[in-house]
Order: C-alpha cells, then sequence, then structure tokens
C-alpha cells in the first residue's frame, strides 16, 4: 500500500481536513509522458512474454500475440484505405469475440472512435444510438445484420461469409478479408493525442436517458495501467475467463486492453450460460473468473452438483461487480469454493471502469465493501441537500475525480456540466461512505437506474414508452427486488377510462420493443402515480408499497 504523505492528510482514512478530499491509498498509476500516444500503441509497446492472446471457449480457435498485432495492422490499413480518419465513428454490433478487440484496437489506432451496443438491443434501440453518434460505418455478424437494416450504413462482417440474401448491398466486405491484407505503409496516419476521443459507450448515466459516454486515449490508458496494477499480472501468464459483454465498459477495457498489455490469456465466452462457462473453467484451466453477483450466488447454492461434475481446480480468484456481496454470501462462496479468492470492484462507464476495488482475500473481508479507491483517484462525499463535503463515516453522494473521468457526454453540454462540476469531479449519483480505514460502502443510489443481472434499466426509457400506449394513462416503473437476479423492473399503471388492459398485455406491449434485460415483469393498476409538486414521480412511496408485502 503507498503511503500517502502530506501534514494533512490522514494514512489511514485518505482523508484530507483542509480540503474534504479523500485520497486514494493505493501506489499512484503512471501514465506516458509522451502526449502523442494513442491506447492501441500503448498496450502494442509493452514488452511481455505472453503468447496466446484470445482463445474462442467453443472452438479453441485462438490469436497468438503476433497474429492478433498483424491482424490488428492489416485491418487499420483497410480502414485508412476507405477513408476512415481521426474522429470519424464506427458502430460495432456483435456478442463476445475473438475478433472484438481486433475490431476495437484497429478503429482506435487511426484515432477513429469506437461505439459498441448490446447485440440484444432493439432495431429500434440501436436506430437511437446511431441517429445520436452517427457512425460511417458497422462491425457486426450475418445474424445481427437485420438489426441495421434501415440504418444504411456500410457494413463489414464479423463472418467468413459474405452472401446475405435481400441485404447485400450493404455488406462491403469481411473482417477475414481485411485481416489478411498485407498492412501498408503509405496509410494515412493522423497524429493522435491522449486527449483524443477514443471510445463513445452509451450509459444512462445518473438519469434516466441513455446518453453516449466520451472517453479518451488517456481515460483507458490510466484504467489499463490501473488493471495491471491491480492484478500483479507481473507474477506470470494468467488465464481469464471472459464471461462479461465487451460492449460495456468493465469487459472492453478489461478483456480487450487491460489484460491483453500484461500477456495473459483471455478464454472468450460468446455469451453466458453456466455449463459452458464452469466446462471452460475446467478445459482450459482458467485462473481468473469475473462474474456479476448473482452468477456468485448460483455456484455457491449449486457447489454439491459444480463440484461433482466439473474440475475447478485451477481457479485462482472470482471478479464480482455491479451489486456489493453481502457478508453470507462471502462467507458461504469461500466455504463452498475454499481454495478461491473473492475480489470485489465498483465503478461507472463514466469513471471508464474500476473506480473503487477489493485487492486481496483480506480487504475482501471487510464485508459489504466496494473496495479502496483505484490508484491515483480522489473522492468526496457531498451533502446532497447542503453540498457540503463530508468526513470519514458521513453518507452522501460519492464524486470521483482522476484520470480515468470521462471527457464529458456526446453532444450534450447540459448533461456534461450537470454531472462533471468546473474543477473535474464526476456526481456518481450512488450514496456512499468511506470509513476509517478508507473503504467505501455504497448505501444507496440517488440515480433511479434499476439493475437487472448488472444491466442498468433506465425507468424513465420505459415510463416514456409506456404512455406511448393509448390506453395508459400514466405510468411510474421501480425496481422490484429479486433473489436471482437483483432488481426487475416493475410498473404502475393508470389506465384511460373504459380500457381493460391487463397485465399481460402491457408486458407483451413492452417486450417488443425493447432488449430482453428491459422488460417489464410485474405490473400494478393505480388510480394515480404520486408525485410531489413539481411533478417528479415519489418512486421511494412507490417502492415502499411494492415490497410491504414482501
Amino acid at each position: 500500500m503507498a503511503q500517502i504523505s502530506g501534514p494533512s492528510i490522514d494514512p489511514r482514512t485518505g482523508f484530507c481536513e483542509s480540503n474534504s478530499v479523500f485520497y486514494s491509498k493505493r501506489k499512484p498509476i503512471a501514465l506516458p509522458p509522451n502526449q502523442s500516444l494513442d491506447i492501441t500503441t500503448f498496450i502494442s509497446s509493452r514488452a511481455h512474454h505472453g503468447k496466446t492472446a484470445f482463445i474462442d471457449a467453443a472452438t479453441g480457435r485462438h490469436l497468438s500475440f503476433s497474429e492478433l498485432w498483424r491482424a490488428v495492422d492489416s485491418v487499420a490499413s483497410c480502414l485508412s484505405e476507405m477513408g476512415i480518419r481521426k474522429g470519424n465513428v464506427i458502430l460495432l454490433l456483435s456478442p463476445n469475440s475473438i475478433f472484438f478487440p481486433v475490431v476495437c484496437l484497429s478503429v482506435m489506432s487511426l484515432g477513429a472512435v469506437i461505439t459498441t451496443t448490446n447485440p440484444l438491443n432493439t432495431p429500434r434501440e440501436i436506430a437511437k444510438q446511431i441517429s445520436d453518434s452517427k457512425p460511417v460505418l458497422a462491425f457486426t455478424t450475418r445474424q445481427l445484420v437485420p438489426k441495421l437494416a434501415d440504418s444504411k450504413l456500410p457494413i463489414v462482417l464479423l463472418d467468413e461469409e459474405l452472401a446475405i440474401p435481400s441485404i447485400e448491398a450493404k455488406i462491403i466486405t469481411t473482417l477475414g478479408k481485411m485481416m489478411k491484407r498485407q498492412p501498408s505503409g503509405s496509410r494515412v496516419r493522423d497524429r493522435v493525442d491522449q486527449e483524443d476521443t477514443a471510445t463513445l459507450l452509451y450509459s444512462s448515466g445518473t438519469t434516466g436517458a441513455s446518453k453516449g459516454v466520451v472517453s479518451s486515449h488517456r481515460n483507458l490508458i490510466s484504467m489499463v495501467q490501473t488493471i495491471l496494477g491491480r492484478f500483479f499480472l507481473e507474477d506470470g501468464e494468467h488465464i481469464f475467463l471472459c464471461t462479461v459483454p465487451m460492449f460495456h465498459i468493465y469487459g472492453l477495457v478489461a478483456f480487450a486492453m487491460g489484460i491483453l498489455a500484461s500477456g495473459s490469456t483471455v478464454v472468450v465466452l460468446s455469451k453466458f450460460e453456466m455449463h459452458e462457462m464452469l466446462s471452460s473453467i475446467e478445459k482450459y484451466r482458467a485462473t481468473y473468473l469475473p462474474l456479476v453477483p448473482p452468477i456468485l450466488v448460483a455456484m455457491m447454492n449449486g457447489r454439491n452438483q459444480i463440484k461433482g461434475k466439473y474440475d475447478l481446480s485451477s481457479l485462482q480468484t472470482v471478479l464480482s461487480g455491479g451489486a456489493p456481496l453481502s457478508k453470507e454470501v462471502i462467507e458461504g462462496f469461500l466455504e463452498a469454493y475454499p481454495t478461491v479468492k473473492i475480489l470485489q470492484g465498483y465503478g461507472l462507464t463514466e469513471s471508464t471502469g474500476i473506480g473503487a476495488s477489493t485487492d486481496s482475500l483480506e480487504e475482501s473481508r471487510r464485508y459489504g465493501t466496494a473496495g479502496m479507491l483505484s490508484p491515483s483517484m480522489e473522492a468526496k462525499i457531498v451533502d446532497p441537500q447542503s453540498g457540503a463535503a463530508l468526513p470519514v463515516n458521513r453518507t452522501g453522494e460519492l464524486w470521483l475525480r482522476g484520470p480515468s473521468i470521462m471527457k464529458g457526454y456526446f453532444s450534450n453540454e447540459e448533461a456534461t456540466t450537470s454531472t462533471i462540476d468546473s474543477e473535474g469531479w464526476l456526481r456518481t449519483g450512488d450514496v456512499c461512505y468511506i470509513d476509517d480505514d478508507g473503504f467505501l460502502f455504497v448505501v444507496d443510489r440517488l440515480k433511479e437506474l434499476i439493475k437487472y443481472k448488472g444491466y442498468q434499466v433506465p425507468p424513465a426509457e420505459l415510463e416514456a414508452l409506456l404512455l406511448s400506449h393509448p390506453e395508459i394513462a400514466d405510468a411510474a416503473v421501480i425496481p422490484f427486488p429479486d433473489k436471482d437476479v437483483g432488481q426487475y423492473p416493475m410498473a404502475y399503471v393508470v389506465r384511460k377510462g373504459g380500457s381493460n388492459l391487463s397485465e399481460s398485455n402491457i408486458m407483451d406491449f413492452v417486450a417488443k420493443q425493447v432488449a430482453p434485460y428491459k422488460r417489464i415483469r410485474k405490473v400494478a393498476f393505480v388510480a394515480s402515480i404520486p408525485k410531489n409538486p413539481s411533478g417528479k414521480i415519489l418512486r421511494k412511496d412507490l417502492i415502499k408499497l411494492a415490497t410491504s408485502k414482501l
């Protein structure tokens, strides 16, 4: 642990009384002094002894590090010849794949911007992101092409085969063909600076509407350095099983960037399925396994069947994020799997990943904590009412500042200034406190997001959709607690006079228009939606009503 110097900084808590700032107790990360540096070059120039970069869990197909960097160079050359330049946005619509990082790293090496989207999203949801981010090209799979049918975007297929009846005209080539091209030494190379935009990922942020989060090459470099420091990967090659989606900030920075920079191997699951995950641990001798809490709980509850059927002896560490684990869950899991360590993390798309984490079993045993602040990260705990910064063990909104904090929201100055203040503090919307030893505890959320299996579901989006129904007069959506998925969306609905809308009618109406994780799973009919004098939905009252019978 780094020694914190300074006359007024408490080495135990990291708190400075003179400015009410909490400073990270971890060793600061080193950022490269060369400003003309992109994230791809930063990762590829790291000296390591790794041999295999990526393995497809289902097929066993793999990319060595040398094959990976050759592919990145070839694809970047092809994109340059297509006219892709610095600042152009490229859409990537794909499930997890060993080729996902190839596309991202190629795009970012040119100074172009990668925007990813969830393959489960509907064409309507994807069209909204396209309209906002204005990509000039899309990479996708044959199966997902229909979701881009109305976009008119030129498409590069991640599959080998070109033939797609009726929409062939939009397909310009395949990634496989691009990877086989000899890199061009004469390609146009724009100067890329660390402050230039690298990724544009969409998040519901601290309010309901989805917004593009602008992250720079510097943001990504700082997160790669954080990941390398967190896992102490210099002690040799490890095998990580990638179960989390690469379109999400954590999957992207960890598995397409940070782990790659270490020389470790990433085994990629195209989608999560319990049997495939467990058999892949056994087959590939995985040492690190990232999870969301519901999967960890399922492993704990199914310990007898799992241990009788799968050899998990290689597994050293489980990484959990999305929600804090309870004392009962941590102890139950460690009892079931005594040789496996649990590490936890807290972060946002806006913080480019990890903002706090537990980096050892000893830290994880501080039950209920999200961990200590990431290297070079600063925090404030702010009273939401008075705006006053609070000391140790006081609860308020968590504000974060550091080298990985986003540049802002894409083309949304109003949302940016309401989320990041003039001094660079990111208002997270999470209610937290920091204890006597510098550990962060997440108590509640000011923001109104529903967390379904780690996915963020904005109530405002579902409410707007419900209000578009001709027989609905008013609606409110709340998180309903569930032991298997964390929370799911529940709707309170006011029917228009004479309507006989049923619960199933409403659930079907929403299900046709949103990704599966956003679906309404419970409906209650009410005479009116409780609101404050300014018209804001009193969600806490509805949550209390919904959970009073539990």
